[in-house]
Order: structure tokens, then sequence, then C-alpha cells
């Protein structure tokens, strides 16, 4: 990818997608750039609607934000925390709490319009708000939800990467059916994940030699063979291959004493083989500073690891931890790539 300005000699430049308007993302958004301390950091550039987050300004009384329209990416003032409307001219009427078409369009608008601008090396990285995976839908956008759009976007294999300050759990597979996980479960797809989770903590976490932990898929890692063969005929061959190459593997470990008995804290990941197995502990705990990481990628993305909360849109009550730390984890993963670049 090609980098505009200088990119790397910059203060770096962090985009934002507004997610659903009428989820928590424009509140939690508000509240992680509301006094400006960011701007010390990075300079931010929100995708959305100035419409939007205005009406949230006044109906979360967060007066102390400072922000700078644009029409694109190179009109940036870097002084400034800058916003992007993706929707033209167009009024959104926000309806905390509801699924709408309308927050689906805007939603899509502001994640098209970042991925461009990150393609074309304007952005160092993008922090995405949460989405409504069902009012998204469209005819260009059908897809489970962002790892997979920009997986597609920038036709790279990748790895969902769920991250904390001292747990980092990657998923094998994302948005499975449980019924479907099992024939998912391949020697291919094992290698491509593993490889791209050590190259990621290499690059991205600096984590030179990394040790990784894999889980297995049945219950007792299928206690040789008794509950299940996937760990003897798929999992374990992988890990013994990979070890030969010099990947520091390990397991395929029981999944349910793990994480309580404390042995991840061994290893600087863990993968996990489908959704809820890395999930649940992880979001047990980690769920208020969870970021959720797409490595595998040429450009860098994280989120806050939670979704749209309509239960508690509108209210002012919603957390931003987890985006404050998404935004924070983009930054340190920006100049951690950089050096490794620098490094090479």
């Amino acid at each position: 990818m090609t980098h505009k300005n200088n990119l790397e000699d910059e203060k770096p430049i962090i985009g934002i997608t507004i997610g659903d308007p009428n989820g928590i993302g424009p509140e939690i958004i508000l509240k992680s750039l509301a006094h400006n301390h960011i701007l010390r950091l990075c300079t931010p550039v929100i995708y959305g609607s100035m419409k939007v987050l205005s009406k949230y300004r006044k109906l979360l009384n967060l007066d102390e934000w400072a922000i700078q329209q644009i029409n694109s990416i190179e009109q940036i003032n870097p002084k400034k925390t800058n916003l992007i409307n993706t929707i033209g001219n167009k009024n959104i009427e926000i309806q905390p709490g509801t699924s709408t078409s309308e927050a689906g369009e805007l939603a899509y608008s502001s994640i098209l319009q970042a991925a461009k601008d990150l393609q074309t090396g304007h952005l160092h990285a993008l922090v995405t708000a949460p989405i409504n995976k069902n009012n998204i839908q469209n005819e260009n956008f059908d897809f489970v939800g962002h790892t997979e759009f920009f997986a597609h976007f920038f036709q790279s294999k990748t790895l969902m990467l769920l991250v904390a300050e001292t747990l980092k759990v990657g998923l094998i597979t994302t948005h499975l059916p449980l019924r479907h996980v099992a024939q998912h479960i391949t020697a291919d797809r094992l290698n491509e994940k593993i490889q791209i989770l050590q190259k990621s903590l290499k690059q991205d976490f600096n984590i030179p030699k990394p040790k990784i932990a894999i889980l297995g898929l049945n219950p007792h890692a299928g206690e040789e063979g008794l509950l299940g063969d996937e760990e003897q005929k798929t999992i374990r061959p992988v890990i013994i291959e990979l070890k030969k190459k010099g990947i520091l593997v390990f397991g395929p470990f029981p999944a349910d004493g793990f994480f309580g008995s404390g042995e991840y804290k061994k290893y600087d990941a863990i993968l996990a083989m489908y959704h809820d197995q890395g999930l649940v502990p992880f979001k047990t705990l980690a769920f208020d500073s969870g970021v959720n990481f797409t490595a595998g990628l040429p450009i860098i993305r994280t989120s806050p690891d939670h979704g749209t909360a309509y239960n508690i849109a509108g209210k002012g009550i919603a957390d931003h931890t987890a985006m404050l730390e998404a935004i924070f984890k983009a930054i340190d993963i920006v100049k951690n790539r950089q050096e490794t670049l620098k490094n090479a």
C-alpha cells in the first residue's frame, strides 16, 4: 500500500466509522473525543454524518467537542477532529434502539468511504463502531460482519483476534452455525490461521518469539478419540508439523479448564476453534476493555468488542472504555508496524 503525504513521519491519522447511528456508536465516539485529549496522540477522522452527531451531542449534553467537517481526506486538519460526511445531504432521523434501513445505509457508506481512504494510503488505521449485521445488508454488502467485509475488500486471508492487556484470543472459525464448525476445521485452515497469528504477534504486537496455544474442538480435547477424533486426525498433526518449522505452537488443550485454571497466562495468544469457545471466556475476562483486531490485513482495523447495545442507546450511559482502547490499540499497532519495517 502506498502511503500519501509521508504518513510514516506524521502523527497517526485514525479513521473512525460511525457504526449504526441508532446504537451506542455515536455516543462512545463523542465521549472518546469530547475533550480533544486524543489529539495529542493522533488525528481522528470520523466517517458518518455531522447532523447525526450533532443530534447526539445535544441529546447527551456533550458540548465540549470541537470538530471540523471536510469534504475529503485531503483536507484534513491535524489539529482538530475531522468529519467526512458519507451520505450527502440526506437527513438521517435517529431512533435510538431501533433498527432502520437508513441507519444501515449510513453505516455502510461510512465503512465504504473509510475503506477507500485506507486503500489509497490516506489513513494509518481504522476503528469501526458497532453495526447492525442485518440492516446494513445490501447488494454491495453481503457479509456477516466487518471482518469478512475487509477480508473481501483487501483480498486478504484474515484472522479475528480479540485483544486485551494480558489476553489475546483468535478464532479458527467465526460466524458459523455450530453444526457447521467441525467440517471447517481442516489442516489447511489451521495452518493458515496459525501462521497469520504468528506473523501478527511479531509485527503488530512486537513479540519476537510468540507462544501460541491451540484449543481442542471436542470436550476434553477428544479424550484420545473417545469424544471425537478431530484432535487426533487434524489438529495435533498440524501442530507437530508447524513445530518442526520453528513455530512455537502447543496443544490441543481441553477448552473447559484452560482459562479458569489460568493456563492461558503462559501463552502470548490462544486459538479457539469456534466463536463462543473463544469469546465467552474473553468477554468474561475483558468485556469492558476488549478490542477486536483483524489480523492478516495490509491495513490496520480495530473495533470495540461489543455490539450496538440498542437497549441503552441514546440514554447517555454507554461505557466508552472499549472504544478508547480500540483507538489506543490502533495507534500502538501503527507504531509497531513502522518499527518492524525499519528493522526489516
